[in-house]
């Protein structure tokens, strides 16, 4: 199962992240969304399993949760946008990780790419795409793209979108 893991949109989409989202089963999206319409255009490509953000309006937040467990493929993933700075989790997230023990936790917020694992004492694998969109304090737009093969992530690969503010050819969302 090839998944598409983005955040951080604040309701940009355009078509080079549509066209890196191809051929991915899923699309999984770390909050701040920004617009309804993000996640039309991603569900264009795939099935998009969401989560909203500190940015995201009431509209988004009555149809999304604040956070997901995902099962997939032998794989349990805690998906959330703000986890905190690992690996002082805050509150919630570190709550969910003693309750559910997923491998994987994927969050957004700070813009940050990062993927590294937390040791053998959490089994935990904290996952972190960067920013999708132009706002915020990234240099350089990411997104990621991985495949679930049993109950283990693989085959990582990081997008690198271009420099955030600096619209791209083929760009057809707007900036929020």
């Amino acid at each position: 199962m090839k998944i598409g893991l983005i955040s951080d949109t604040h309701g940009h989409m355009d078509d080079q992240i549509l066209d890196e989202f191809k051929g991915c089963d899923e699309i999984w999206h770390a909050g701040d969304i920004g617009s309804q319409k993000v996640l039309d255009q991603l569900n264009t490509i795939a099935p998009v399993k969401a989560v909203f953000g500190n940015i995201d309006g009431h509209e988004l937040r009555a149809d999304l949760p604040e956070y997901l467990l995902i099962k997939k493929n032998g794989l349990k993933t805690l998906l959330i946008h703000i986890a905190g700075n690992p690996p002082a989790f805050n509150t919630l997230p570190r709550k969910l990780i003693k309750e559910h023990q997923p491998q994987l936790l994927i969050c957004g917020h700070s813009h940050i790419l990062k993927v590294f694992h937390l040791g053998p004492e959490k089994d935990l694998l904290y996952i972190n795409p960067g920013a999708a969109g132009h706002n915020g304090l990234h240099k350089i737009r990411t997104l990621l793209r991985f495949t679930i093969d049993n109950g283990q992530p693989k085959d990582m690969e990081v997008v690198e979108l271009g420099l955030r503010g600096k619209e791209q050819p083929g760009d057809s969302g707007s900036l929020v």
